[in-house]
């Protein structure tokens, strides 16, 4: 039998589930909203960071993680998160939620500044364990998300792609996107070979994300 490449990571144990229960039991608190390098915390934990093409589903996601409503803001304008925004979730880590990246509903010089604030905390944050590249599961990768892959391979940050929004796609189109997300993920090195299949909405995948994250402390 032929074992696919990047397959869908499977359910935790019941110890490393535990593990991720009374991670995300514990309080999550907004940190900070950071538009510089200077500006970051201590690097005094774990972090790991969600990037993602704009209104990709990264706010909700990271609500629906924590268990939070309305902790990381969502919005239906693309390109509203214009800062890296820290999290804590418990004493031990931090969730970062990353400035969307490609279309944005603002003035290209402000783009610019927030691609290269993007660049410099993925080339530059030592305690940045993995990042978590989120892909519309009814669109597949797009140019603009390899583009942010390659980055990750250069700065030697694992990636792990999460598909969002699956409940808005039929069961009869998951084979073909994940094909396509397979085939676009093989170059890359930095690619973590599992991929997550998430819903914010339905709640699908989110224990299975939280037991990744809590085994990264």
């Amino acid at each position: 039998m032929t074992t696919l490449p990047f397959p869908m990571a499977e359910d935790p144990d019941p110890a490393t589930a535990e593990r991720a229960r009374k991670l995300f039991a514990g309080e999550s608190e907004f940190v900070k909203g950071v538009v510089a390098m200077d500006g970051l915390p201590p690097a005094d934990r774990v972090e790991v960071c969600f990037a993602g093409r704009s209104n990709v589903g990264k706010s909700s996601l990271i609500n629906a993680l924590t268990g939070t409503k309305g902790l990381a803001r969502a919005s239906n304008t693309p390109g509203r998160t214009q800062e890296i925004n820290y999290f804590t979730q418990g004493p031990d880590i931090y969730l970062v939620d990353l400035p969307g990246y490609g279309f944005a509903n603002a003035p290209l010089p402000v783009v610019e500044k927030w691609q290269r604030l993007l660049k410099s905390y993925l080339s530059g944050r030592q305690t940045l364990r993995r990042a978590f590249v989120l892909i519309d599961f009814r669109h597949g990768i797009k140019a603009v998300d390899e583009e942010i892959m390659t980055l990750l391979d250069k700065a030697a940050v694992p990636f792990q792609v999460v598909l969002t929004k699956a409940d808005k796609v039929k069961a009869w189109d998951h084979e073909r996107t994940l094909a396509q997300v397979r085939q676009k993920l093989s170059p890359h090195p930095a690619a973590y070979p599992e991929l997550v299949l998430t819903s914010s909405e339905k709640g699908e995948g989110i224990s299975t994300l939280r037991s990744i994250i809590a085994t990264l402390e």
